[in-house]
């Protein structure tokens, strides 16, 4: 069954999809392919493999993480969820695009790490099983709700290196300024992206709350910034489609510090380069290097992903 798109929210599409958009409203109604990723902080991957093929799965290795898998056969009524591997720890039910900003971080065992979004977990447990648990991550969320499910997940996973903190990220500039080597900003946004998993994001979605989700999008960011060590590496990342969230709120950033935007060179997946423009606004052009990964060019859903630095001296 096909869902209702709203009419302001098609033409938005129409503007940002161009030609494409009926390629991408066909791929919007297709199923996301499920996909995992082995956690060896508790297992090593090989063993794991060995552990799943006796479930008869054809797994095929995601390009753009060597821990992390498709999952090509299981049947639309199993839940992953449910099997003794995920409760055991061994791995972790996550998509396939989400696995991407972390890698992209370019994290060390001996890094101090901020995840400023973290909950559910899913990428702060990436990021502590790409560190082997050394080095120190501080997972952050604004809510106990969202917390519970952020300690819950790092437990079960055996996460050791992590420690985790409840307050609004807008906070960490001023609290703990030039602290942290890579600071990921996977930020709150309106989950466009997320729609092959659930059609939430279109029932939920109202044309007014661009502007509120980017000045919180914004404050982040610019907490971030002031909270990266020089040198250092911010990922701003977010599942959305909306220029106002995605583009704006980095060239926003770019305009007042001396930040500049990196290339990213992900293997096994088409990307489309960032907007410079938007309607009638024009964008710092070093967004050029940002990323944007539509789900009718890879089997995903939709990212979009800036890579920025911090000058050595400022």
């Amino acid at each position: 069954m096909k869902v209702k798109i709203p009419d302001e929210l098609l033409n938005r599409w129409k503007l940002i999809f161009g030609e494409e958009l009926e390629e991408f409203l066909e791929a919007i109604h297709r199923p996301l392919k499920p996909s995992i990723r082995i956690n060896t902080l508790k297992a090593e991957k090989e063993e794991v493999l060995h552990i799943l093929k006796k479930r008869e799965l054809e797994i095929t290795e995601i390009p753009w993480f060597e821990k992390g898998y498709f999952i090509e056969n299981i049947s639309d009524e199993e839940s992953i969820g449910n099997w003794w591997e995920h409760f055991a720890g061994i791995i972790y039910v996550q998509s396939a695009d989400s696995m991407i900003p972390p890698v992209v971080l370019e994290i060390s065992e001996n890094n101090i790490v901020l995840d400023m979004c973290a909950s559910p977990g899913s990428k702060t447990t990436q990021m502590a099983d790409m560190m082997n648990n050394q080095g120190a991550i501080v997972a952050n969320d604004v809510s106990i709700d969202r917390i519970k499910a952020l300690t819950s997940n790092l437990e079960r996973m055996g996460v050791v290196n992590t420690v985790v903190t409840m307050m609004d990220g807008i906070r960490f500039g001023k609290l703990m300024p030039e602290a942290f080597d890579r600071i990921l900003v996977d930020a709150p946004c309106s989950a466009e992206g997320t729609i092959r998993k659930s059609y939430k994001a279109i029932h939920n979605w109202k044309p007014w709350a661009y502007k509120k989700l980017a000045n919180i999008q914004k404050s982040l960011l610019i907490s971030a910034y002031k909270a990266l060590k020089p040198g250092g590496i911010i990922v701003y990342s977010t599942c959305t489609f909306s220029p106002e969230e995605n583009e704006e709120v980095v060239s926003s950033l770019l305009e007042r510090y001396p930040a500049t935007l990196e290339e990213m060179k992900i293997p096994g997946i088409i990307v489309v380069q960032g907007f410079v423009e938007w309607n009638d606004k024009k964008f710092n052009k070093e967004l050029k290097k940002s990323i944007r990964i539509y789900p009718h060019k890879n089997e995903v859903g939709g990212f979009f992903i800036a890579k920025i630095r911090k000058p050595e001296n400022q």
